[in-house]
């Protein structure tokens, strides 16, 4: 007979077995926040799917029984605690109606370095200052989707582990690699040191249009800069060649991470 996670009825808004879960709506004592305790917050069964499957040692479940029974193939032999509720205390609980109807919550893996992301590499994407929680959310899963295999963080950019960017992603935060770099811009010459090329995205008029850079050849790593101005005048300087999506001239720029996926696509070779 299979082993099957341990679900326990929670009748108690109080109850202290679900702690981990309260007060998600309190900006100063959520645990997802890097002031809290740091912990990895899943939401809905296909992004507490890929929690399960993923490095980060989960904690527990807590959710409506037929959310948490829809996880039954995937929660056998997991010894973790699974708290059903009714929605009402689930609510309650959280700080706000889940329609989802489900969450996990897991301890954070340990980190990767930025140099052993590069050595495992040949395509990364690189963003500095992309801090809308959301847009990070969504180049993380243009990544999964678009074959990048990792992510390196530069200055200023938000913790990818923060609730929302999970829930955006649809989990693929927990699957796409990342690491920060501790020196911004200093540590770009890291992956020349290690063969790759380094495109900046710009909209400059004199960067090469993206379908004559070539960046389906070798590794590549491609700059993606903030959802306002972009990416700082010395990382541009600093890569390789700054490099444009030509558009219509009566749009001067695309978001991020529709931008991103535009690029990753580029970068696979896909046509």
């Amino acid at each position: 007979m299979r082993a099957v996670a341990r679900v326990h009825q929670v009748t108690d808004v109080d109850d202290p077995r679900v702690d981990d879960f309260r007060d998600l709506a309190t900006a100063d004592r959520r645990p997802d926040r890097p002031g809290g305790r740091g912990l990895v917050i899943a939401e809905g069964v296909v992004v507490v799917e890929r929690l399960l499957a993923s490095p980060y040692p989960v904690r527990a479940l807590l959710g409506v029984r037929r959310r948490i029974d829809a996880l039954d193939e995937q929660l056998a032999g997991v010894d973790v605690p699974a708290y059903a509720v009714e929605p009402d205390v689930m609510s309650a609980v959280v700080g706000f109606h889940l329609n989802r109807g489900v969450l996990a919550v897991a301890d954070r893996a340990p980190a990767t370095t930025a140099e052993d992301l590069i050595a495992r590499s040949r395509r990364l994407a690189v963003l500095e200052g992309v801090g809308d929680h959301e847009n990070l959310g969504a180049l993380f899963r243009n990544a999964a989707a678009l074959g990048i295999d990792g992510v390196l963080l530069g200055a200023g950019c938000a913790d990818p582990l923060y609730r929302r960017s999970i829930r955006v992603s649809m989990g693929h935060v927990l699957r796409v690699p990342f690491a920060t770099f501790d020196d911004w811009p200093g540590g770009l010459p890291l992956l020349a040191e290690h063969g790759f090329r380094t495109a900046a995205l710009t909209p400059r008029a004199t960067a090469a249009p993206l379908a004559e850079a070539g960046l389906d050849r070798g590794k590549v790593a491609v700059l993606l800069g903030s959802e306002g101005p972009g990416l700082a005048e010395d990382t541009i300087s600093a890569a390789d060649l700054p490099v444009r999506i030509p558009m219509s001239p009566e749009v001067d720029s695309l978001n991020v991470a529709t931008a991103g996926a535009i690029v990753f696509h580029a970068m696979s070779g896909a046509r």
